[in-house]
């Protein structure tokens, strides 16, 4: 040690700056840990990508709901209204139910969405615009954040009471009642959508106001306040469920945003006799607000998911769900309508954002002659191509992941299939056994071994312990959806129930995590690790 000492005294400065210029180090001996940062750089790199394919395919979801409203909804209430008229006779009568429930659901649905957008056109907007425009900027930043936090808390009740009226309304005769009746459940819910739709309006206004201030300085702090969320949800503990409710968050604030920016733009216009300088005007600070919004998404979950640890192939599972949901939607007795379905599945109730854009449209555009009733005539024709086209697509896409899906399915059930086999072909048979069991009566060159059967239960072994998409139940909203009778392409989701449950990840063998829900049971307000996202 004292020879050591000396001659590490003895190194002169040449001698220490050789040696910090020259001297090398290896990363091979850590070559495990490098490679999973790097698989974690391209994960990262990759999040945006499968995130925005999610994001396309639920907001074309949400869209295909709203415009059920205004295109379809009004065709079936009609076809509703024209079997009642022509079998009076059968509403006087105690016989069975001359409408089906699919006709009962649609004649409430359109009694509230006419009931609450008559109701909504006796708001003065103009006064409510001046009256928090008078407004200080952080009073409008903090009722601004009130807004959204209420929008929150009115969806997640909102579709609990549409749900409990259409459930009255169509419930088998003959039980006993349990109810306050149907009447009183369609006053609740026309007075909780006129409720939601004013909030919505609020929302409009005030992001209204923040486009149309001299400075923009509202509406760059509205713009920070995303940033804001990303501290608030990146930090923290998230399971695959949870980053599901988050997705479908996402997908909902994105088509919120979308639609209220619709409404900002109409009443500029508006107001601005239809300009199209304007339009030019507005179009930055629109593309600046959704930009911002994106950019949030992408960032928030890149992080989310290298922090917790989990792949970008989660999204692909997300938009599986999804597609199975549209698929179960289209059967000829389905469980549920699709519109109902993304309300439970991503929060979005279309009913209140449908009766203000309704109430914004007639404020500003005036039909006065036979040219502009050809102009809305023509224009709700534009809607229903629109409506058709995107739901042909929309079923489309869902069929293709389905199959994708169910072609898994059977080739990792194959793979275990030929695994067992080969497994069972090399077992030793029980005379074997019994050999082995007397090994010293036979000569010591006569060896019995089980390396042949190594190689093999390895194999299976690994194979059982491998997670893959076919491990995960079909994602229905109902997890009792049978696909039998698809009306479209249903060879390819007939039959595509695997066997199994979602995998349950643990950290070691010891201490197991508690086996997470199925996505199939994850609504949008469902409470996932003891907090809804």
């Amino acid at each position: 040690m004292r020879t050591m000492l000396i001659i590490e005294a003895d190194i002169s400065m040449f001698r220490y700056l050789k040696a910090e210029l020259t001297r090398g180090y290896l990363l091979d001996h850590e070559e495990a840990k490098f490679t999973e940062k790097r698989e974690r750089v391209y994960t990262f790199l990759n999040i945006p990508r499968e995130l925005e394919k999610f994001m396309l395919y639920g907001f074309f979801q949400c869209a295909d709901a709203f415009l059920h409203m205004f295109t379809f909804l009004p065709l079936r209430f009609s076809l509703a209204l024209f079997k009642i008229f022509t079998h009076p006779c059968s509403i006087i009568s105690n016989r069975d139910r001359l409408l089906e429930t699919s006709e009962i659901c649609d004649i409430l649905k359109m009694i509230i969405f006419i009931v609450c957008s008559f109701a909504l056109s006796y708001v003065d907007t103009s006064m409510m615009y001046h009256i928090i425009r008078g407004q200080a900027i952080l009073k409008l930043y903090l009722i601004f954040n009130i807004l959204d936090v209420a929008d929150k808390l009115f969806s997640s009740f909102g579709q609990d009471i549409l749900d409990a009226l259409f459930w009255t309304a169509t419930e088998p005769r003959g039980r006993k009642r349990e109810h306050i009746g149907v009447l009183p459940h369609l006053l609740l819910a026309c007075f909780y959508v006129v409720l939601h739709g004013m909030l919505v309006l609020f929302q409009a206004i005030t992001l209204n106001v923040a486009f149309n201030s001299h400075n923009k300085s509202l509406l760059v702090i509205m713009m920070s306040n995303n940033f804001v969320e990303i501290k608030g949800s990146v930090f923290k503990r998230f399971e695959r469920n949870n980053l599901f409710q988050m997705s479908c968050s996402d997908v909902r604030e994105r088509f919120t945003l979308f639609v209220l920016l619709l409404i900002v733009l109409v009443r500029n216009m508006a107001e601005f006799a239809w300009n199209i300088d304007h339009f030019w005007v507005l179009i930055p600070d629109i593309l600046m607000v959704l930009l911002a919004e994106i950019v949030v998404d992408w960032v928030k979950h890149a992080f989310i998911t290298k922090f917790n640890e989990i792949s970008a192939e989660v999204y692909k599972e997300y938009t599986v769900s999804l597609a199975y949901d549209m698929a179960s939607s289209r059967q000829k007795n389905a469980f549920s309508d699709h519109s109902d379905q993304v309300s439970r599945r991503m929060g979005f109730i279309p009913y209140p954002h449908g009766c203000l854009l309704v109430r914004i449209v007639c404020q500003s555009i005036k039909f006065t002659g036979y040219i502009d009733l050809i102009i809305m005539v023509l224009g709700y024709l534009c809607l229903i191509t629109f409506k058709v086209f995107n739901s042909i697509v929309l079923l489309g896409k869902a069929c293709d992941y389905v199959k994708e899906h169910k072609s898994h399915l059977q080739e990792v059930a194959k793979q275990k299939k030929e695994a067992e086999s080969k497994l069972a072909s090399n077992k030793p048979k029980h005379s074997t056994l019994r050999r082995r069991t007397f090994a010293s009566n036979y000569p010591a060159n006569i060896s019995f071994s089980d390396d042949q059967n190594l190689d093999t239960s390895q194999s299976f072994a690994a194979l059982q312990r491998q997670p893959s998409l076919a491990t995960i139940k079909p994602f229905f909203s109902n997890s009792t959806v049978s696909l039998e009778n698809v009306g479209l392409n249903e060879e390819y989701v007939k039959d595509s129930t695997p066997e199994g449950d979602l995998e349950q990840r643990c950290d070691t063998p010891e201490q197991k995590k508690p086996p997470q829900k199925p996505l199939s049971e994850i609504d949008r307000y469902t409470m996932c690790s003891n907090r809804i996202v």
